[in-house]
């Protein structure tokens, strides 16, 4: 007997071409989503970073400040615009100390995260990103899991992502039995929702890239490449602030102004 030729319907080849662009469109976003996970702690670990090194020195000259303009209130009760600024100053100053006042230890770089644990990561995202549910419920399911990947990826623990696999792979829901008609409803609509994804990632890369933060933690990259520390230069011309003001603040509570 001849060899029995498999005719596809149109759904069925249809779905088949939906298949492909899923899978290859799956694991765009698992690397996008690795991409932007990445970027984002490095910011975090480089404004941390920031915080323990810059910001605290900011916080005290803030604090230099407000005594200056405190003791120019006191010493002119009645001037609206005086007594203003001091509560100003002082508002700054307690923004500052509270921003620097309990700086947490970095998040590890992304970077440095070893082949394995990207691999993983990468995994993960491609089978329990929550645009790839089909319902409110499995969304749900699927966003708790995916906030365990991130924070096992950000800790450095392969294991927990492995067991976050194993128990998404062994789920009862993973066995099903569908026509190709309401399987390729399924396939475009998953589709849409990873390109939603997609385009959403994008704007996030735009928007973080775009930031100060960042434009601060790419120069001083480029100044460490050439043998300096931009936060620690920072510092100092801080600290070198902090000198003048503090003269400035002995000056007035010795019975002088601030500018002379």
């Amino acid at each position: 007997m001849g060899e029995i030729l498999r005719v596809l319907t149109p759904e069925a080849r249809e779905l088949e071409k939906k298949k492909e662009y899923l899978a290859a469109l799956e694991a765009e976003l698992a690397e996008k989503e690795l991409e932007i996970l990445t970027l984002q702690a490095d910011l975090r670990a480089f404004e941390q970073r920031y915080l323990r090194v810059v910001g605290v020195v900011y916080a005290e000259l803030d604090d230099v400040k407000a005594q200056i303009a405190e003791d120019e209130a006191r010493r002119d009760p009645q001037a609206a615009d005086t007594q203003r600024r001091a509560a100003e100053a002082r508002a700054r100053a307690q923004s500052s100390a509270d921003e620097t006042g309990e700086v947490a230890v970095p998040t590890r770089c992304r970077i440095e995260a070893s082949e394995e644990l990207k691999h993983l990561y990468r995994e993960a995202a491609k089978k329990i990103h929550p645009d790839l549910a089909n319902d409110d419920d499995e969304r749900e399911w699927r966003a708790k899991l995916m906030v365990e990947a991130n924070l096992a990826y950000e800790a450095g623990d392969e294991d927990r992502l492995r067991g976050i696999l194993a128990e998404w792979e062994t789920r009862p829901e993973s066995v099903k039995g569908d026509g190709p008609g309401a399987e390729l409803v399924r396939v475009i609509r998953k589709i849409a929702q990873i390109e939603g994804r997609l385009s959403e990632i994008e704007a996030e890369t735009t928007e973080a890239i775009e930031s100060q933060l960042y434009g601060l933690m790419e120069s001083a990259r480029e100044t460490e490449e050439i043998g300096r520390d931009l936060l620690a230069d920072m510092a100092e011309d801080v600290r070198r602030q902090i000198r003048e003001a503090q003269a400035r603040l002995a000056k007035i509570e010795a019975g002088g102004t601030a500018d002379g």
